[in-house]
């Protein structure tokens, strides 16, 4: 008899972009074009600076353990980073290290929930929240971002939260936005720092794409008074430095929660490899022309393609305002072909056409309130974005090979139509 797994392992959910990916790669491998649209991936190279200071850092043998928050001149450069460009007063004792920004979800919660916590999360959400608020036995209360609120946070809501959930003890927010590319703005933050202040609440603040903002600059939470101590903002080089396999990410807030987090960084990982920290510090220091340079080609990606989506019938997106998605309003082509938004967008990726397909994810991957919607990554050479967008209205009007489709994955079949 095997060891039964706990309810949690069996009830973990898991990134669907991985899923799609993997099901894109079958279909590539056999042959079909598939333009992949569905992971957030940057195309281009890790910048130099990263490239060749991660070589000497092996050629220097700084292999082995190093202090679990992370190298002293690595903490430091960050917070002159964050400092410089985003106006956080943070010191080196204020940072910690680790490979990537989405482990710091994990210890967040480690850090501030006690089961029967409540915890709000803004819908459509980044998918691994869920299970990490899970890991704590949490509730989690969710807040739905509108469309026609150019997916902006709602502050009446956290209000709402603060004032009647269940113990309230933590907000998950995530500005530039994954799925929608929404932006939290200045005003917002203010907003939301005089509502939270001096209370037992604590924010997990996802900045991932803080190089990725089309209209002004990058706005944290942690720029407003007070918030150093009720905060932790998440930071990764997988998107402005294009070092995603590096695995490499940090962590800003105040020096007693650092010096917790750091403490559950020695109890799982050790340490984050110092040949990679090596390598994101001297991105950091010399690299900001070509993170720029990517920066622009990016924002000429996702016009392209929010442009092209949005000449097709049925489909509406916001002008882009931030990050390297799309996430046009797909309604009245649901309803139309009576598919759901993640079959519609399967239906992109195997069913419309057996030499083509694109591959990108229904917005109810990342929760109820992303149902009716698609996400496109524009991680791919233009030209293949065009591709996609001439293939779309082509792939719409075969409705013989919709309804097939639809009755070999009955699953996907629309039962209720979406309403705004």
């Amino acid at each position: 008899m095997s060891a039964k797994l706990s309810q949690f392992a069996l009830s973990l959910t898991v990134e669907t972009a991985f899923t799609v990916l993997a099901a894109a790669r079958k279909l590539k491998a056999a042959g079909k074009d598939v333009v992949e649209l569905e992971i957030g991936d940057s195309p281009f190279e890790s910048t130099a600076s990263a490239k060749a200071s991660g070589i000497e850092a092996i050629q220097a043998n700084m292999t082995h353990y190093c202090p679990s928050p992370g190298l002293p001149e690595f903490r430091q450069a960050a917070a002159d980073f964050v400092k410089e460009e985003f106006q956080i007063p943070a010191t080196a004792a204020n940072v910690i290290a680790a490979p990537g920004a989405k482990v710091f979800e994990q210890y967040f919660c480690e850090a501030f929930l006690n089961p029967g916590d409540s915890v709000l999360v803004f819908s459509p959400y980044f998918p691994t929240y869920i299970p990490n608020i899970q890991r704590r036995q949490a509730n989690i209360v969710f807040s739905a971002l509108q469309q026609s609120n150019e997916f902006r946070p709602s502050v009446d809501d956290i209000e709402k939260f603060l004032n009647e959930a269940d113990n309230p003890r933590a907000i998950f927010m995530n500005s530039p936005h994954n799925p929608t590319g929404g932006v939290t703005t200045e005003e917002d933050l203010r907003n939301i720092a005089d509502l939270i202040r001096g209370k037992d609440v604590a924010v997990f603040s996802d900045e991932p794409y803080c190089h990725m903002v089309w209209r002004g600059r990058h706005r944290s939470l942690l720029e407003q008074p007070g918030m150093m101590d009720q905060c932790v903002a998440a930071y990764t080089f997988s998107k402005s430095y294009s070092m995603s396999g590096w695995r490499l990410g940090f962590a800003v807030t105040g020096e007693a929660i650092a010096d917790a987090i750091g403490k559950m960084i020695n109890t799982t990982l050790s340490c984050t490899p110092p040949i990679v920290q090596l390598a994101g510090m001297n991105a950091l220091k010399r690299d900001h022309a070509e993170r720029d340079q990517q920066m622009a080609l990016f924002r000429d990606k996702v016009t392209l393609l929010a442009n092209g989506l949005n000449g097709i019938e049925g489909f509406h997106t916001l002008d882009p305002q931030a990050t390297f998605y799309v996430f046009p309003n797909v309604m009245p082509v649901c309803n139309k072909l009576g598919i759901t938004s993640h079959g519609l967008a399967l239906y992109l990726l195997e069913g419309a056409d057996d030499d083509f397909g694109v591959a990108c994810l229904g917005g109810e991957c990342f929760g109820e309130a992303g149902a009716g919607f698609l996400r496109f990554s524009c991680a791919e050479p233009n030209e293949r974005l065009q591709q996609a967008i001439d293939f779309i209205p082509k792939a719409l009007s075969r409705t013989d090979r919709v309804a097939a489709f639809l009755e070999a994955n009955p699953k996907f079949v629309l039962k209720q139509p979406y309403s705004a």
